[in-house]
């Protein structure tokens, strides 16, 4: 969904024009990489000259066996490589293919299985992909791009909007939350008490993990507002009790309220950079003391965010300036994929480095300076790899001031 959202903003940028096409069954068209034999049909059975039972050998993929997957997705990705396409270095579901020394003039490609999502710079070249993929595969053109993994996208001149307002009512449907109260909020106050306190198990946590999931899909789609407080809950999946089910459905009743929000990308006046910010709560998890890294990620300045996360940090961090540290590494990976993904599509130059916004000076020092003291010596090597992308250019840190940090 990175993916599909950073296009999204490199398309309204550009004034590309964005479409869809689904692929037909797709898993027929390739071929099989073994030998496979199978039962015959019901109705269609034929036995042997001697009366012995006969099976069928497949000449091509067919649905529901485990590698038809990978099948289809070889077969097109040679065929578009063919095409002159490049397949992304970030992400293998992304392919590009540039007209020329202009880095405008192109056409992207982001794959779902069999959902094709085609955004072009023009209404000619757009036109000579469909029309050569048509010829190859059974297709059906959707038109222009609206509805894509249960999220309706809106196209216009200089704004394309995505939101999950009908996905969220199925969900409150299906809960039976239709008629519920709005909540302003989408966390209760003094969230650890309430879960911390005691109460009850549920018999049945069946209901509690079906709404968490579907708040996975929804906060991973459209819904950043979401991140922290699915993060929590996410906490109580094997014995969740009764207190973590009314959270989990004061959740349901704040998105009552919000269904129509959404993420809405905007031409920037300037050009497009990659812009995040890291924090953290230190010793959040009453539990264990351990505390939840987050960071966010925008293209342009004002704009809406590409990509975000809410983590509870793997080990006990023994100061603010080590938890700042490690949610510094959880940004800086996230900086690494989104910087290659801009740089296979052109949106940012070689050039540009990755502006990580921090509200830490010992974080920022601790990143910067290669010192060895006894209160940082403990802290797992994985994490000093941010010294090495700093001496590389490839991520730029800034500290921000508290008055300035809303």
């Amino acid at each position: 969904m990175s993916s599909v959202r950073v296009l999204m903003q490199h398309a309204v940028q550009n004034n590309m024009l964005v479409h869809q096409m689904d692929v037909k069954t797709a898993y027929l068209n390739a071929p099989i990489d073994c030998d496979i034999f199978v039962q015959q049909p019901k109705g269609y059975e034929k036995e042997g000259e001697n009366g012995e039972k006969l099976v069928c050998k497949l000449k091509k993929s067919l649905y529901g066996l485990k590698q038809s997957g990978r099948n289809w997705n070889v077969l097109l990705h040679n065929y578009l490589i063919k095409e002159g396409f490049t397949r992304s270095l970030a992400d293998p579901c992304v392919y590009v293919c540039f007209v020329g020394d202009d880095a405008n003039t192109c056409i992207i490609i982001v794959i779902w299985v069999d959902d094709l999502i085609i955004s072009a710079s023009s209404s000619a070249l757009l036109l000579s992909v469909t029309d050569r993929l048509s010829s190859r595969f059974k297709m059906k053109d959707l038109g222009v791009l609206h509805w894509f993994l249960d999220t309706q996208v809106k196209c216009s001149d200089d704004v394309i909007e995505m939101n999950q307002t009908r996905y969220i009512q199925k969900l409150l449907s299906r809960f039976r939350m239709t008629n519920c109260k709005p909540k302003a909020t989408p966390s209760v106050l003094g969230l650890d008490k309430v879960t911390e306190e005691i109460s009850p198990e549920l018999e049945d946590p069946n209901l509690y993990r079906q709404i968490v999931g579907s708040l996975i899909y929804v906060m991973t789609g459209t819904r950043p507002d979401l991140c922290y407080i699915v993060t929590k809950l996410s906490q109580h999946m094997s014995k969740p009790k009764v207190a973590d089910l009314n959270v989990a459905k004061h959740v349901l009743r704040y998105l009552k309220g919000t269904s129509e929000q959404g993420l809405k990308f905007r031409k920037s006046e300037n050009p497009l950079s990659l812009i995040g910010f890291s924090d953290f709560d230190w010793g959040a998890s009453i539990s264990d003391r351990r505390s939840i890294s987050g960071y966010s990620f925008q293209l342009s300045e004002g704009g809406p965010l590409v990509s975000w996360k809410s983590r509870k940090q793997q080990t006990v961090a023994l100061s603010t300036c080590e938890a700042e540290y490690i949610a510094l590494a959880e940004i800086v990976r996230e900086g690494k994929f989104l910087r290659q993904l801009c740089l296979d599509l052109k949106v940012l130059q070689v050039s540009n480095s990755v502006l990580v916004n921090v509200d830490n000076q010992g974080a920022i020092q601790l990143a910067k300076n290669p010192m060895f003291h006894k209160r940082s010596k403990h802290i797992d090597i994985k994490y000093h790899f941010i010294r090495s992308e700093l001496e590389l250019g490839t991520i730029n840190v800034e500290y921000v001031a508290s008055e300035d940090n809303l």
